[in-house]
């Protein structure tokens, strides 16, 4: 179940939940929003197989920077042989995705019960 949650900030809230940690990103994601995202998802990438979901379904924007952090993110749990899953928000996230060229980067979910339904998604995959 959910334990060890954390205090929100602007831009995201994160907890544990079945040993996954789920962050779930808020409002526009941005090259100010980055700023603080950036460092928060690069200490949840730092240990050893990270086993990381971004849910998105709360988004309703995100631009190249945010974009650029999503590829960050992978490529620096990639590197520790972790996992990454995102909860994309709606159908338009996916065109973007497939605009940019980034429709196979990343393993998507559409869990639709709540960032501790898709902490499950750990134990499946």
């Amino acid at each position: 179940m959910t334990d060890n949650p954390t205090r929100p900030s602007g831009y995201h809230t994160t907890h544990r939940a079945d040993g996954t940690t789920v962050v779930t990103l808020h409002g526009e994601i941005d090259v100010v929003a980055v700023l603080v995202l950036r460092t928060a998802l690069d200490a949840l990438a730092a240990g050893p197989e990270p086993d990381l979901v971004l849910d998105l379904r709360t988004v309703s924007f995100i631009d190249c920077s945010g974009l650029g952090m999503l590829c960050r993110t992978r490529n620096r749990i990639r590197s520790r042989h972790g996992r990454l899953r995102l909860v994309p928000p709606d159908e338009a996230f996916l065109r973007l995705l497939r605009r940019t060229g980034l429709n196979g980067a990343f393993e998507l979910s559409r869990a639709s019960d709540g960032p501790v339904a898709v902490a499950a998604l750990s134990k499946a995959g």
